[in-house]
């Protein structure tokens, strides 16, 4: 683990995701998120997906169930509900897109103040997911 001279706090990096190579073949975000339930990327796409169609509700809810899943891997590795946790290192970046799938269907559905939140968190946990995600 690196660790930042101005925040003493180490990076957490997550484990390998098995989803992730499901989704990356092409395999339905519903079949592996599924048979992998505890994946954020999973919940990630599948947010994604229904955010790109649309279906705002079903996007916050996947978006939610990721981000909770998410942290909890994330305390299993370390976390202590704050710090880094880098998008360089890919296995994070499945937690990272659900908190900003969060922050923006929050903001579609009225919600300014958790949008709000959920962006001032994936800032402070990865300047740089911030950045590529916002596009």
């Amino acid at each position: 683990m690196t660790q930042d001279l101005l925040n003493p706090v180490p990076e957490t990096l997550l484990p390998a995701d098995p989803a992730q190579g499901l989704l990356d073949a092409g395999d339905s975000a519903h079949e592996v998120a599924a048979s992998h339930p505890t994946s954020s990327a999973a919940w990630a796409a599948l947010a994604q997906n229904a955010l790109a169609d649309g279906r705002v509700i079903e996007g916050y809810a996947f978006a939610r169930v990721g981000y909770h899943r998410g942290l909890d891997l994330l305390r299993r590795n370390g976390w202590r509900g704050h710090g880094p946790v880098p998008w360089e290192h890919a296995p994070n970046r499945g937690w990272l897109r659900c908190l900003h799938h969060l922050a923006v269907a929050a903001e579609l559905i009225g919600e300014a103040d958790e949008a709000h939140r959920c962006r001032e968190f994936l800032h402070e946990s990865s300047r740089t997911a911030a950045e590529v995600l916002r596009g």
